[in-house]
């Protein structure tokens, strides 16, 4: 900081008499527990935050020392009351924060304080229980607005008087009210860029014409129906999310606009030209009757036409996730040339169709998880199908076969996914002549591929080269009980770049499966498997990441953290396994290991005489009863002698001492033998 400031340098986190921290011009006064604006400030600030106090009142003189404030935010006070003549030094305020406070009580005479602000460009109004009413006088004379925000109030109705007078607005926001009805509220603001009407009631939204408008948010709702104002004028509609409503049919956009995205996840959308059953709705039309005060017009129109008339050429992301979509109308997507990103999943379609020379040609991601595929077409000629497609996302279908070289002519493929099909690895290269192979998928030759998901896909005995000539770097093979037979074999193609493996889930018991030619593996999953024993060739792998939950572990190796993989791991998950509460020197090794996190180390137990308990917290009688059963024996029973051996051995000494004259005597007159003396 004292590089960046120079010789201003000294003012930098200066503190104030008031306990605020002054940076140049900016005075941060947040969570002071202030009553008042303090008055002790540096004369020339520009900025002062004033978040989370208790201020209830902004009176005339409160501002009197500040005459350069250009930033003013007191949002999460009790602020009830701003007096009119409060700004009245401080005329240069830009922007002005009040949000969260209890500016409905005296809001006339806040208004007539806000009409002091000339050049006021933003302020935020939100969470002060505002009426549509409250809102009208509090930014009657605010023409020079440029930002304003009044969302979390309980705002129920718009019409043209709410905001009249603010012909500079470029974003409003009004987030999180009751608004269920806007009557030309709008019309006035011909510079209006941004507009966020997200969590209301809106039912529906019909003669859209803000032409001027960039982006418009409308989700969380309760629209049924989008209808733009028919007009071949030009809407500069960028981004339209009509996401989280009830609409029934696609939207009818503007004919001629810039959208380039368009957001329709979550509703109940559906195309209705034909029926699930094979019944055509063609050539059924619908009358609509409008009745404009004294007139009544009578529109006849085909009620299934779905032939988009908007011109969708810039459209670069459409999300229609989350909808019952069971097809797409012919040439519907052709309109979209631009299109970067497509999200069909969780849907109903039963087929999709790619062929060569689509028109999405710029397509980068495709989502159809979660549908109901059973077939996905294509025309695999000699040109390419999606070749700047880079992520392709079947899982939760019902495919059992993928059309054969598709990937190969999706030149830019990185990730794939094709979890929850009931699918098959082609196990070997085909050889002409021979008999028509079982339905699978081919990936052998796909250089571009880096990710690679077929978690849960019923995989049966992988073998041969189901790899060859692909890069992966990520490869999901959980939830598959019949894929390993007993070795890795069929990965020695992925040695030199697997850098993350799941075999979450994949019945692997057996301790011997050799792990240790994947120099380049740095995250595996090896949870929810019958592991007894700790594989040993782990302990020259350079992982950072390894997941041991859910399996039959007693014990890890003692000497875990002198391998090379106690020396680069960084995390490890052990819960769920049944330890023994004995044998817990290798969780005291770990936890010295600096640098290793056990991020489920609060679930890790520990089994002893039929009870579960926290290695962390072992009861004394425990360790006790831990320390007799893990001690050497023969030394146990060498304890228990000695006492005994010594105590005899001092007996026997004591007694051959008090009875030493006797039984020479006796020993003498026994053996008749004369004294020397």
């Amino acid at each position: 900081l004292a590089v960046g400031w120079g010789s201003r340098a000294f003012a930098a986190w200066a503190t104030s008499p008031g306990g605020c921290e002054l940076v140049q011009s900016i005075a941060d006064c947040t969570g002071r527990w202030l009553s008042s604006i303090p008055g002790n400030l540096q004369g020339d600030t520009e900025e002062l935050l004033l978040d989370d106090n208790t201020i209830q009142v902004l009176g005339n003189a409160s501002l009197l020392s500040y005459r350069q404030l250009r930033h003013l935010s007191v949002p999460k006070n009790r602020l009830e009351l701003i007096e009119p003549g409060t700004f009245l030094s401080s005329q240069g305020l830009h922007v002005l924060s009040l949000a969260d406070n209890l500016l409905f009580t005296n809001y006339s005479l806040t208004a007539a304080a806000l009409s002091a602000l000339p050049a006021l460009r933003k302020l935020d109004l939100a969470g002060n229980r505002l009426t549509e009413d409250m809102v009208s006088v509090l930014v009657w004379n605010l023409s020079s607005l440029e930002s304003l925000s009044v969302a979390r109030n309980i705002i129920m109705r718009l019409d043209l008087s709410v905001f009249t007078n603010l012909t500079q607005l470029l974003e409003l926001n009004l987030e999180k009210n009751y608004i269920f009805e806007i009557d030309q509220a709008f019309e006035g603001l011909q510079r209006l860029q941004r507009l966020n009407i997200a969590y209301n009631y809106l039912p529906c939204v019909v003669e859209f014409g803000l032409t001027q408008l960039r982006v418009l948010n409308v989700s969380n709702n309760v629209i049924e129906w989008f209808l733009a104002l028919e007009s071949d004028d030009l809407f500069e509609l960028e981004v339209l999310d009509l996401s989280h409503n009830r609409l029934l049919f696609f939207p009818v956009l503007p004919r001629q606009s810039k959208l380039h995205s368009l957001l329709l996840k979550d509703n109940e959308m559906s195309f209705y030209q034909r029926l699930p059953n094979g019944t055509s709705l063609a050539n059924v039309t619908v009358q609509f009757l409008l009745i404009d005060g004294n007139s009544t017009n009578v529109t006849t129109v085909s009620l299934w036409d779905e032939i988009c008339h908007s011109n969708l050429s810039s459209l670069r992301l459409l999300d229609m996730s989350q909808n019952q979509v069971w097809y797409l109308p012919e040439g519907f997507l052709a309109q979209m040339p631009s299109l970067t990103h497509l999200k069909l999943n969780q849907n109903c379609l039963e087929t999709f169709h790619l062929s060569e020379g689509d028109p999405l040609a710029m397509l980068m991601e495709l989502d159809l998880s979660q549908n109901q595929l059973a077939e996905l077409g294509a025309d695999v000629g000699a040109g390419d199908v999606l070749p700047n497609l880079q992520l392709f996302n079947l899982s939760t279908n019902r495919l059992r076969a993928l059309p054969p070289g598709v990937f190969t002519c999706t030149r830019k493929i990185t990730t794939v996914d094709l979890s929850r099909n009931r699918v098959d690895l082609c196990p070997q290269p085909a050889v002409v002549g021979e008999a028509e192979s079982p339905p699978c998928v081919d990936i052998r030759g796909v250089k571009t591929l880096t990710h690679l998901s077929l978690a849960g896909c019923d995989l049966q005995g992988l073998g041969g080269h189901p790899f060859q000539g692909t890069s992966l770097m990520h490869l999901d093979l959980s939830d598959n009980p019949q894929a390993l037979s007993g070795d890795l074999g069929w990965l020695q193609d992925l040695t030199l770049t697997l850098q993350v493996l799941s075999l979450r889930n994949t019945s692997l018991s057996s301790a011997v499966v050799d792990f240790s030619a994947f120099n380049s593996l740095v995250r595996l999953d090896l949870s929810e498997n019958s592991l007894t024993v700790f594989p040993t060739s782990l302990g020259v792998l350079k992982l950072r990441s390894l997941d041991l939950r859910d399996n039959c572990l007693p014990a890890l190796p003692p000497d875990m953290a002198q391998t090379l993989l106690g020396k680069t791991l960084e995390e490890v998950y052990l819960s769920r396994n049944p330890y023994n509460c004995c044998t817990l020197g290798w969780w005291d090794v770990l936890q010295q290991v600096e640098g290793l996190h056990v991020p489920d180390g609060q679930e890790v137990t520990c089994s002893y005489a039929s009870r579960t308990l926290n290695p962390r917290a072992l009861p004394e009688p425990v360790l006790w009863s831990c320390r007799w059963q893990t001690a050497d024996l023969a030394l146990f029973y060498l304890v228990l002698a000695l006492p005994t051996c010594l105590t005899l051995l001092v007996a026997f000494a004591v007694i051959f001492l008090t009875l030493k004259q006797k039984l020479l005597k006796m020993v003498k007159s026994q053996c008749g033998v004369s004294s020397p003396y």
